[in-house]
């Protein structure tokens, strides 16, 4: 059991210094590009790729923004706002198979439903257990480490979890490329 832990420490210890790596060969972030683009409440639905056009070169970009408020749509200063993109010469580069381990997780309609229901507020295994169609205590502890150990929740203290802020945006668009916006609710 002390080999598996090394072992494992060992690979996260290779995977954080490969990401020091790249962030170090990052350029520096100049900060949030201006808004140039207008709302979506003008009526232009490709505002967000009419500015992308404005600031991308070479073979083009992919960015991943959003904004989210709480229940009310109120609170501006508490809302959570995300934007992340690189280059497509910079995603071709990409060793995609380390993509692997957090799409698998999101990959499982438990894990999924688990996820909308801690996003909805039930935070606590025994709140999960509750609901309908998770499985058992440690059926659902199973798909918490899973989802936990790729990033996709959080532990806030002994037996309570939340998505990280810095999840929510991503978790979002994965779940709009997947087709969310394309399917009705039943």
């Amino acid at each position: 059991m002390n080999d598996e832990h090394d072992t494992r420490l060992a690979d996260l210890e290779a995977r954080v210094a490969e990401l020091e790596r790249r962030a170090a060969e990052r350029p520096p972030d100049p900060g949030p590009a201006p808004a140039t683009a207008p709302a979506p409440a003008t009526g232009d639905a490709f505002f967000a790729l009419n500015a992308l056009r404005d600031h991308v070169t070479g073979r083009g970009g992919v960015v991943f923004a959003g904004l989210v408020r709480d229940e009310e749509g109120e609170h501006a200063e508490s809302a959570l706002e995300w934007q992340q993109g690189l280059s497509v010469e910079r995603l071709a580069e990409l060793d995609w198979s380390q993509c692997a381990a957090p799409l698998d997780a999101l990959g499982h309609p438990v894990r999924l439903s688990l996820l909308h229901a801690v996003w909805s507020g039930t935070r606590t295994v025994a709140g999960l257990a509750e609901l309908s169609g998770f499985g058992t205590t440690g059926q659902i502890y199973h798909h918490v480490h899973q989802l936990s150990a790729a990033g996709w929740l959080t532990t806030l203290k002994r037996g309570h979890y939340a998505i990280p802020p810095e999840r929510v945006i991503p978790l979002l668009a994965v779940l709009l490329a997947a087709g969310g916006a394309n399917r009705s609710t039943p």
